[in-house]
């Protein structure tokens, strides 16, 4: 491998980005290995901190900033406990690097070393230090659970369904092994200053507003990451639930909450797969346990559809082409994005995601169906939104989520459309959740809160209710809802349960944001498991 030698000084920069730990960091492992001075580094680049591309929202708000500032804190603290310490500098990664070369007097052969990244705002950094630097640079893989190398396919032929994808992969691709790091890393050089952690005021961000309600109360960090998955794996056999307790909606336990953490890169998709297989070796394997697994596949493939397509998953009309025409209403939008809609499930959902940065994967599916399907609001207002405000925003996942949920994406299904009152029945059957999240409905004490637009006048008044007043009316009705309005009250997923679990590893199933694909078939049985409708035909 080339190294930087200056003189009798061997010096790579490790350049951190979305890979904000110790443990399975190839691009850290490899920097420390070939020079005798390692350079561990962290910019807070500008154009993190500007507007999105097409409607200006805050690209970082604050709940994701103090989730970074977080683990770099943390990520430092670790660095020290190996001998070495983290150098923290605002700027663009190229012209910080190339002001670290001139100051410390480095030749032409210095290392950097950095994660490769997908999208075109992160290649352009990379391709800047390239043009501008006048390094050697190494790049690695490490945010996915298969590595590149190890597909079956070139990037290229990715199939644009998941299924098959996963057919391609699953059981036939071997995972990795995690990448050991000495317990000491080699020093930094002599006489360079580390600089200081920014502050909020540095960036013009709030410092976020704590809020009791959270289901996400957790620091970032490696350590924090680690210990979630201690708990959630070997404390409270919480892992050998999950399938079962996936929908939930209130409490930290519902899902395993790794999604921020594995969006910063502050525990490896691979970490928590090897813990995984050691828990099912000495506890229990079952579908929850395989469940996880499954996730992580949709995660990975929402990477290589960007590796695949580049910036389609930006357009407009996203990986289908064509003319796709979105309706225009700063209204609806605004309504929307504020949770003032005047469907409670939907508000109460924007309402949380607002206060806490987080959404649960059961709201995320139908708030963005919400915009897309019932309001017919062009998706990169709802994708830039999320990313300005989700603590576990990932730039691959988030777009790609979206693109599947506006049926322009990897949805063979694209006319798919959620009925998003019956869903609140379905999951938040007692109405607890809505009364959580939107006060001013707290009065209305049954599942009724759900459609309180059809709720009479002798309880709207004894619940100090006021249609248009207190609360908005809906700023749609959509037919299919009518049949849900009356129906008999169930118990809910609220806090604790999803939908029952169908039995055997259930083979085609989706995770997350878009995990309803085969749903249509596979739960025809369970009428909680019917999530959706298709436009042109009857609704269910």
């Amino acid at each position: 491998m080339a190294t930087c030698n200056v003189g009798e000084r061997k010096v790579a920069i490790c350049l951190f980005r979305s890979d904000l730990r110790i443990h399975d960091n190839e691009t850290l492992f490899l920097a420390n290995h070939q020079c005798d001075e390692l350079i561990p580094l962290y910019c807070f680049d500008p154009q993190h901190f500007e507007g999105t591309y097409h409607y200006g929202f805050p690209k970082t708000g604050s709940h994701r900033l103090g989730f970074l500032l977080d683990s770099i804190t943390d990520l430092r603290g670790r660095l020290i406990s190996l001998g070495s310490d983290l150098v923290v500098r605002l700027g663009k990664p190229e012209q910080v690097i190339a002001d670290l070369i001139k100051t410390l007097n480095l030749g032409t052969d210095t290392v950097v070393v950095l994660q490769k990244e997908v999208t075109d705002e992160e290649v352009k950094v990379e391709n800047g230090i390239r043009k501008n630097c006048r390094v050697q640079l190494i790049t690695t893989w490490g945010q996915t659970l298969y590595h590149l190398e190890d597909l079956p396919f070139q990037p290229k032929h990715l199939p644009d369904i998941y299924t098959q994808f996963r057919t391609k992969v699953e059981n036939k691709v071997p995972i990795r092994k995690c990448i050991n790091l000495p317990g000491k890393l080699k020093p930094l050089p002599t006489g360079l200053s580390i600089g200081e952690l920014p502050t909020f005021e540095c960036f013009g961000v709030p410092a976020p507003v704590q809020d009791v309600r959270s289901v996400f109360p957790f620091p970032g960090g490696e350590t924090s990451a680690l210990e979630r998955l201690k708990t959630y794996f070997w404390n409270t056999d919480n892992v050998s639930r999950y399938k079962e307790t996936r929908n939930g909606m209130i409490g930290p336990d519902y899902s395993t909450k790794f999604s921020p953490w594995l969006a910063h890169g502050c525990i490896s998709p691979r970490k928590i797969y090897w813990e995984l297989k050691k828990y099912e070796q000495e506890r229990t394997s079952n579908q929850s346990t395989y469940w996880i697994i499954f996730e992580l596949l949709w995660r990975d493939y929402f990477r290589f559809v960007a590796l695949k397509y580049g910036s389609k998953i930006f357009f407009p009309s996203g990986l289908k082409g064509g003319n796709v025409h979105w309706k225009h209403s700063t209204e609806q939008f605004k309504a929307w994005q504020e949770g003032k809609t005047g469907i409670p499930y939907i508000d109460a959902n924007m309402r949380e995601l607002a206060a806490t940065g987080f959404m649960s994967n059961r709201g995320r599916q139908n708030v963005a169906s919400f915009l897309t399907k019932d309001l017919q609001l062009d998706w990169r207002l709802g994708a830039e939104w999320f990313e300005s405000l989700l603590l576990d925003h990932d730039v691959c996942s988030n777009y790609g989520n979206w693109l599947y949920s506006a049926g322009i994406g990897n949805d063979p299904r694209e006319n798919r459309k959620f009925n998003v009152l019956k869903q609140g029945l379905d999951y938040d059957g007692d109405g607890n959740y809505v009364r959580l999240w939107v006060p001013e409905l707290v009065g209305i004490k049954t599942g009724k809160v759900h459609c309180v637009w059809t709720v009479s006048k002798l309880i709207l008044d004894a619940a100090s209710v006021i249609l248009g007043q207190t609360y908005p009316n809906p700023i749609i009705v959509a037919p299919e809802w009518s049949k849900h309005v009356n129906r008999p009250e169930t118990s809910s997923a609220t806090g604790s349960k999803g939908p029952p679990a169908a039995s055997g590893r259930g083979r085609g199933h989706k995770s997350s944001f878009q995990r309803s694909e085969d749903q249509h078939g596979q739960y025809a049985g369970q009428k909680r498991g019917l999530d959706f409708y298709f436009q042109n035909s009857n609704p269910r």
